[in-house]
């Protein structure tokens, strides 16, 4: 712990000549190297080990106490023994982490239930045990997957040929229910998060002039098309079909949405005329803004999985806020713990499937 709290304190910098990371960088490091510590090899349905489960819930508790100091002040009334009333400073918790805290912490807690869940399962993983194939229907079948060679390196689960029973794979799907409104409730609050945090200076300087420049003439034209916009129609049209393509068309829209907001709220402080044309192309920009926002937010949902975009790795960066570096990495790791758990489930129903399917 010694070591731990120093390298905060140091903002990560051993040689103590103060050129470290701001305390806000170093909790929120601090925070996803936990998380990768004790979950970085976490691609089995099974209970968390005792000690890295130890380990989680330890360092998170101190990492965590930092924001029982994060108070502010409100004017409240102290009753003195005589009967006087005063008034008076005091204090509490700040809103955001007095709302979100103990809902991360809940989330938390559910998402370690849900591992504690697979003591005893239906389904083993292909390195767990040397079976073989064979033509009686009891014993176990060639393991299945959806992934093809894409992330070869991940366990394979394994089922019988005769697959799970009913109730197993009704606990399943209840177990994936469970964790996919675990990954939204956190994928909510940390977009809450990362939208108050301060868009800095850095960032604003690379954007382009032109938010048609940004995102190009193919999606500029289907967004600024006058009738109803269907961001779900324009995904279809870009036919994107990796995480990477997403990233890049994420990365291009939310520039173009930063421009068009910023050209919203532009002064109008010239002539009458320029002024009402100003007017006029700040609702086009208005309008552009929040379709750029609405095609922002089906691409994280079409690909849950899906990166820090260039805007939201340049705020956890430069942000000074503790408490919401704090709040911020919890809901991120909590977020990628639950798509995983989310994903796992996923493997298992599909080679149960795949035996209904000889």
């Amino acid at each position: 712990m010694k070591e731990r709290f120093s390298r905060l304190l140091l903002g990560e910098d051993m040689s103590g000549g103060g050129k470290g990371v701001s305390t806000a960088a170093a909790i929120s490091n601090a925070i996803t190297n936990l998380y990768a510590t004790v979950f970085g090899s976490c691609h089995r349905l099974e209970p968390l080990p005792v000690e890295k489960r130890s380990m989680w819930r330890r360092e998170m508790d101190c990492l965590l106490s930092v924001c029982d100091y994060i108070l502010e002040f409100f004017p409240s009334k102290d009753i003195l023994p005589d009967g006087t009333a005063r008034e008076v400073m005091a204090t509490r918790p700040r809103p955001d982490i007095y709302v979100n805290l103990p809902a991360l912490e809940k989330l938390d807690d559910m998402l370690l239930e849900i591992l504690d869940g697979f003591q005893k399962t239906e389904f083993w993983y292909l390195n767990d045990k040397g079976h073989k194939d064979s033509s009686d229907d009891s014993a176990p079948c060639r393991p299945a997957s959806h992934r093809g060679e894409e992330r070869w390196w991940l366990p394979v689960p394994c089922v019988t040929k005769l697959g799970l029973t009913e109730s197993a794979r009704r606990d399943l799907r209840q177990k994936h229910d469970c964790a996919s409104q675990i990954h939204k409730a956190a994928m909510a609050i940390n977009n809450g998060i990362l939208a108050e945090i301060k868009i800095p200076d850095s960032y604003t300087q690379t954007l382009p002039k032109c938010g048609r420049a940004s995102v190009g003439d193919a999606i500029y034209r289907h967004m600024s098309f006058p009738g109803k916009f269907a961001p779900e129609y324009l995904l279809d049209c870009l036919e994107i079909s990796s995480e990477h393509e997403a990233l890049e068309a994420a990365d291009r829209v939310e520039a173009a949405m930063h421009v068009w907001r910023r050209k919203a709220n532009h002064g109008h402080s010239r002539s009458p005329w320029s002024a009402v044309k100003d007017l006029m192309e700040s609702d086009k920009n208005v309008m552009l803004a929040s379709r750029a926002q609405d095609v922002l937010l089906c691409l994280k949902q079409r690909f849950p999985g899906l990166s820090q975009t260039t805007l939201d790795a340049s705020k956890i960066q430069n942000n000074k806020d503790v408490g919401q570096a704090i709040l911020e990495s919890y809901s991120r790791v909590l977020e990628s713990l639950a798509y995983t758990i989310v994903t796992c489930i996923d493997d298992v129903l599909f080679a149960d499937e795949s035996t209904t399917k000889i």
